[in-house]
């Protein structure tokens, strides 16, 4: 069992490896980078000035990973170390200084000209390998007392150290390192917080303009939401999010961060808290709420027809269900989004808002009753081939009724598969309900990976689709050991533990 874990282990971290491997390398080679621009207001702002909008883009490119870029001051102090007397102006001797540098730097480096004033500027492209590496390189972040190195606080204390904080109790704090609390407890599932290890998957560009994609979709959303906090200057009611402090050199602090932390606190970067749920727990609502329905409306529906095989009840049953699975899903969304409007149920999540629960009802339906028809034959196949097994032939010959014998033992054998695909058809309604949020204006990951593509916002999709396939493999892994949990008797490896 421990080896056939490990190595599914091993193998879902290749598989995730070789599909985010496999897009970004799709997003980045395949998309055209100028579609970044469509949705930048800035962009527009200073496209008059050719200059600016060289400098602006190239900027950009460099953040999103495409480019290395050296403004005109930037290549003039690099190259100045070369030949002290290169100056930043558009002259022929430094441009023969700046080429003899470029050339030196070599790996692709190129010299080019901005269009208006003509001084310098030195660009190279980012082999699409060469970023992949980056990616993974800084995928994962671990905290520790060296992280920050700033020269404007050398006398920076560095520990990590057990503490009954003035504002959030006993917790591990941290010193020199980017986060203030680095293992916390709290009211909020999951109740006890870590911030050891974080994952880095790149800023979120144009929309969310350089926020952390994982701060993006795990965050609040809608108006921030105050509340009395304790800092360590006493309690004041504000928005700031007590546990989400990060370093912030000192020098900087405004009147502010003065007032809540105190003068020379080193920790006054803060999130802050949001009245409505977070992409990921809006979505993760709607596809529990969803994954329940179908097994409620499966489960008994499937059972029925595998009992009353071939009779009037199972037929038209099987038309029904075949008829929902044939269906295109966008119809069925639109049919169960007119029908929820006759009722009164709003056909938009904005009209009535998160704070309302009719918000969540349609689109929780529509995930629901998309997976149900499957559920159901799949149950009613089970149930059907458990009942020409050995021991459904010795309970009949026991005495008892087809109804103890369906309810007892074959209901009992079937659930076990079916149990085990729960935390795979949960991901799956979380990470697959693209349409439907998008129909419903819903505020979650579905919606937002949709959202992305359309703006172009390459780190987003590519950030969603590591999470979708993380979720959806592990997933299946637990599975396979809930099967085990249910029924011991079944083995996931055979002997010799091959």
């Amino acid at each position: 069992m421990k080896k056939y874990i490990f190595m599914r282990i091993l193998r879902s971290i290749v598989s995730i490896f070789l599909v985010t491997t496999l897009t970004y390398a799709i997003i980045y080679t395949m998309v055209p980078r100028r579609l970044i621009f469509k949705q930048d207001p800035n962009y527009n702002k200073i496209a008059t000035n050719k200059d600016k909008k060289t400098n602006y883009e190239n900027t950009i490119f460099e953040r999103m990973g495409y480019i290395d870029y050296y403004d005109t001051k930037e290549l003039q102090e690099k190259a100045s170390k070369e030949d002290s007397s290169v100056t930043t102006e558009a002259t022929e001797a430094n441009e023969k200084i700046y080429q003899k540098y470029i050339d030196k730097l070599g790996n692709g480096w190129k010299l080019q000209k901005f269009p208006l004033s003509g001084e310098f500027y030195a660009v190279r492209e980012v082999p699409v390998y060469e970023r992949v590496f980056e990616f993974y390189a800084n995928l994962i972040q671990i905290d520790h007392p060296n992280v920050i190195q700033d020269e404007e606080n050398p006398n920076l204390e560095r520990y990590i150290r057990f503490e009954n904080d003035p504002s959030v109790g006993w917790s591990l704090v941290g010193s020199g390192t980017k986060h203030k609390y680095l293992l916390y407890f709290n009211g909020q599932f999951p109740f006890v917080h870590q911030n050891f290890i974080t994952f880095n998957l790149g800023n979120s560009y144009p929309t969310y303009a350089n926020i952390p994609v994982l701060q993006v979709i795990t965050q609040g959303q809608g108006q921030t939401k105050s509340s009395e906090v304790q800092f360590p200057t006493g309690k004041k009611t504000s928005s700031v999010n007590i546990y989400s402090r990060t370093y912030k050199t000192p020098s900087k602090a405004d009147s502010q961060d003065i007032a809540k932390f105190g003068k020379g606190d080193a920790y006054t970067a803060t999130q802050s808290n949001y009245q409505n749920p977070s992409m990921i727990t809006s979505s993760a609502i709607i596809g529990l709420i969803g994954v329940a329905l179908s097994y409620l409306i499966a489960i008994p529906l499937g059972s029925y027809m595998a009992r009353l095989k071939n009779t009037w009840f199972d037929s038209i049953s099987t038309a029904g269900l075949t008829f929902m699975m044939s269906l295109p899903t966008i119809a069925l969304v639109y049919i169960v989004r007119l029908a929820g409007s006759a009722v009164g149920l709003p056909d938009s999540f904005p009209i009535l808002g998160a704070g309302d629960w009719r918000s969540y009802v349609l689109p929780a339906v529509i995930l629901g009753l998309l997976s149900a028809p499957w559920t159901a034959v799949w149950i009613r196949r089970y149930m059907i081939d458990l009942q020409s097994q050995d021991f459904v032939r010795f309970a009949r010959a026991k005495g008892l009724s087809e109804k103890e014998i369906s309810n007892k033992h074959i209901f009992k054998n079937a659930m076990v598969p079916l149990v085990s695909s729960i935390p795979a058809s949960i991901v799956g309604v979380i990470a697959g309900a693209t349409l439907t949020e998008t129909v419903f204006a819903f505020p979650g990951m579905g919606k937002m990976l949709i959202d992305s593509v359309k703006a172009s916002n390459n780190s987003m999709v590519v950030g969603l689709v590591f999470i979708f396939t993380c979720l959806s493999i592990f997933a299946l892994l637990l599975g396979d050991i809930l099967m085990t949990v249910l029924d011991p008797r079944i083995k996931l490896t055979s002997k010799g533990g091959k």
